[in-house]
């Protein structure tokens, strides 16, 4: 079981939580981006960069991910193709996603973006909060507990 991580806009905080999750309980965490990502030397701890572009570290993710394994993202559309394929998906605000709530899930985002195509601004999410990171620690744990 490894840890995918969709890495370009996975906050600092979360990636620090991730980085001491890999090393105390020895899962591999990779995380995926179109940019240099720092990480700290670790065996259980990697990272891949791939060319820019529209969703290419996303499908990147699609590609090497392996049933069981458990992607970190906030995008919609990636977590559904890794639940379609039989991962498990984490957004880095604590949320599991699932196969009961990811079509509703995924109404709402083309939905909005539908709003800010006609020039409505809908807003993005909020800033990260404490209690975002600390439900994104427990989340994280409650996974590794299962496996």
């Amino acid at each position: 079981m490894m840890i995918w991580v969709d890495a370009d806009a996975c906050p600092a905080a979360v990636k620090s939580i991730l980085f001491r999750a890999a090393d105390r309980t020895q899962v591999t965490v990779t995380l995926v981006a179109n940019q240099t990502i720092p990480i700290p030397p670790s065996p259980y701890i990697r990272s891949m960069r791939v060319q820019k572009g529209f969703d290419v570290a996303d499908n990147e993710i699609v590609a090497r991910f392996a049933p069981g394994d458990l992607v970190v993202t906030g995008d919609i559309p990636l977590a559904a193709e890794v639940l379609r394929k039989g991962g498990q998906a984490l957004s880095p605000r604590g949320e599991a996603f699932s196969a009961d709530t990811i079509g509703a899930r995924l109404n709402m985002r083309d939905f909005l973006d539908t709003l800010r195509a006609s020039g409505i601004q809908s807003g993005g999410p909020g800033a990260l909060k404490p209690k975002d990171i600390q439900a994104f620690a427990n989340a994280l744990d409650k996974f590794l507990a299962r496996r």
